[in-house]
């Protein structure tokens, strides 16, 4: 069974999560963590539980999502992965941290993309891919269908939707891919954002005033 553990980082309040299964092994999605105190308080949880990182995987790369990528790659040297079409977010962020006043350590880049479907797998534990562009170009969400939740980064929130409104957003896209990818899984599955509490499938689709 993976648990799931977040930790709200950076200014934006992005929720990095750990996902860790009785192996000891253990995913980090979207590390935000931006000083010093958020990183300590991720590495002391890590130390406490004996875990082992053996993932870094990026649903987008958005400045708020990637900020720890450089920390995690020094501390365990693991590289992020993400689908290749979020690589020219990636590449813009430099620019962008500097005109938002945001201090950003360059990421690493990947030594292999994830695709559009598919499974990534650590411990006893494996993530389905399910690829949900429209708040960015190429995000992926990570799906545990045996532990009934899905990481799914900024595409649904609780009574809300990603923004699109930065580059490579399309909010029909967005809204597409809510319906068709993320409605049809069961209504019990419990949803983790990128930002804010955690919701459920069955709870948006009654609430969400954007359907």
């Amino acid at each position: 069974m993976a648990t799931l553990q977040a930790f709200p980082n950076n200014p934006y309040q992005e929720n990095t999560y750990l996902v860790y299964d009785e192996t000891g092994e253990c995913a980090i999605i979207d590390p935000g963590m931006y000083t010093a105190a958020e990183q300590n308080t991720v590495v002391n949880f890590i130390k406490q539980n004996q875990l082992k990182p053996v993932l870094l995987l990026n649903t987008h790369c958005h400045i708020d999502h990637v900020l720890g990528n450089q920390f995690i790659f020094q501390q365990y040297g693991l590289k992020p992965q993400f689908h290749e079409g979020e690589l020219q977010v990636l590449e813009a962020m430099p620019v962008w941290a500097e005109q938002s006043g945001i201090r950003y350590e360059l990421s690493p880049l990947p030594d292999a993309y994830l695709p559009e479907t598919g499974t990534v797998h650590f411990g006893n534990t494996t993530l389905e891919l399910i690829f949900a562009p429209g708040h960015s170009p190429a995000h992926l969400c990570f799906y545990s269908a045996a532990d009934q939740w899905l990481a799914g980064g900024d595409v649904l929130f609780r009574n809300s939707v990603g923004r699109t409104d930065l580059p490579g957003g399309n909010h029909q896209q967005l809204i597409s891919n809510i319906k068709t990818k993320l409605f049809v899984l069961p209504d019990d599955i419990t949803v983790y954002p990128g930002h804010g509490p955690e919701t459920t499938i069955g709870y948006e689709k009654q609430h969400n005033p954007f359907f």
